[in-house]
């Protein structure tokens, strides 16, 4: 990934300034002219200090799922939907390389709907710190997710709308137990690159190679640990997972082109594996005898998950690849690329992907599949969600519109949830949506 800061914060300007496109918006949007009665401060609770909501039924009754007043603003949705798709600027390390990949993109049928809207919280902010790394949302069940606000880690419950902080990064953060690889000095002020949760253990990774560890059952942190001193530090993604023995351990890949396997039942290192460019995001498979490496380089990898020796190359991408994840069944995976598609690949015959999906605005950088492998969602930069039929070859697909960045999704491991945070300096959020069944009556509890 990019660690060129001057380059990057040169984009992050362009990129994230979605109101830069039309004033009218920027007036609206950043409520230049609150002083008016047509200003948005309908938008604001002033006895609770707290931004409104948009519920299911507020949506259907026509309100617009991230409350943004089209109908008093000078541009009509429709019409900024265009400017954006027109003048968003994705990001590239290969010029051109998002025009290049649309001739061989599956066309899909986009007139269904798997997930319904259930509830935009605009009371909890979901924030990003690098413009490519966006894996910072995780559920862990159909109502509790965490996500990065800032320099906190937050627990949002979507069953009491109540949100609460886990762990607050901006100070200084130590182990509270001791153990032989844990780094008993910790970390002060770190920045949040990537963020995963799961079996109540909860990992962040840092842009200086910084790994905190914490169980979320119980106080304190557990385990500190620096991947690298290097420069070029960053962490740019980690995947818990547990061994067939039922040990707990994550892995960690990063900038210095490495991928760490670290046992959280020992508290150490237990693999380092290097590979001959940064590595932007590794997956593991359901069996975990292989892993996905993706990086920069348009080439990816799928090696042996004991020695990381290359079991094939992934040939298709013409750009960097963010993102992986594997399906349950373990014959397939997909990879997400700064060219704007998601490659499906099928470990019985890897000389080419099964199938290239395409996004709307730029690169694809996160990936996930539901527990039962029925949908695949995949993530832009801003703007755009897809959830895909896998059951159907993934020809059919629902598209998720709003606008603002998208700092990550996760489904909840039952299925029946779908999280997506949203940042912007105004209508930055959560977004909620649940699994669509056939069961009508149960909309009268929504």
């Amino acid at each position: 990934m990019s660690h060129q800061q001057e380059d990057d914060a040169d984009y992050m300007a362009n990129e994230y300034d979605m109101e830069a496109i039309d004033d009218d918006m920027d007036d609206e949007f950043h409520g230049r002219d609150v002083g008016g009665s047509d200003s948005d401060a309908d938008d604001y609770d002033y006895t609770n200090n707290k931004m409104q909501d948009t519920s299911a039924a507020e949506a259907r009754r026509g309100r617009d799922i991230q409350g943004i007043p089209w109908e008093r603003l000078s541009i009509t949705r429709e019409k900024y939907r265009q400017t954006r798709l027109e003048q968003y600027k994705n990001y590239e390390n290969i010029p051109q390389s998002g025009e290049a990949s649309e001739k061989v993109c599956l066309a899909t049928k986009k007139e269904v709907s798997y997930y319904d809207f259930r509830r935009n919280s605009r009371s909890v902010k979901s924030t990003i710190l690098h413009f490519q790394l966006r894996n910072l949302v995780w559920a862990t069940s159909k109502h509790d997710v965490y996500l990065m606000s800032h320099f906190s880690v937050i627990h949002w419950s979507s069953l009491t709308c109540s949100k609460s902080e886990v762990l607050n990064v901006s100070g200084h953060v130590a182990p509270c137990e001791k153990h032989p690889g844990s780094l008993l000095e910790g970390f002060t002020q770190t920045q949040v690159s990537t963020l995963t949760v799961r079996d109540n253990l909860l990992v962040a990774g840092g842009f200086q190679g910084e790994l905190i560890c914490k169980y979320v059952d119980r106080p304190g942190v557990c385990f500190c640990s620096r991947t690298t001193y290097d420069d070029n530090a960053i962490t740019n993604a980690v995947e818990i997972y547990n061994t067939s023995s039922g040990a707990l351990h994550f892995i960690a890949s990063n900038n210095d082109s490495g991928v760490r396997d670290f046992d959280m039942e020992k508290f150490q290192l237990s693999k380092h594996f290097r590979f001959p460019w940064p590595v932007n995001h590794a997956s593991l498979s359901p069996d975990g005898k292989l892993i996905a490496i993706v990086g920069d380089n348009p080439e990816g990898l799928l090696v042996d998950s004991r020695n990381a020796k290359v079991v094939s190359p992934l040939s298709g991408h013409i750009d960097y690849s963010f993102a992986s994840a594997w399906h349950p069944d373990g014959l397939t995976f997909a990879t997400g690329n700064q060219d704007k598609t998601c490659r499906v690949w099928d470990i019985r015959n890897l000389s080419k992907s099964v199938v290239a999906l395409k996004g709307n605005l730029g690169a694809i950088r996160s990936i996930r599949y539901t527990s039962d492998g029925r949908f695949m969602a995949m993530a832009e930069p801003a703007d755009f969600v897809h959830v895909f039929d896998v059951k159907n070859g993934y020809e059919q697909e629902q598209e998720i519109d709003f606008f603002g960045e998208i700092s990550g999704l996760s489904f909840s491991p039952d299925t029946e949830s779908l999280f997506v945070g949203v940042w912007d300096r105004t209508y930055g959020s959560l977004l909620e949506f649940g699994r669509r069944h056939n069961y009508s009556y149960l909309d009268t509890i929504i």
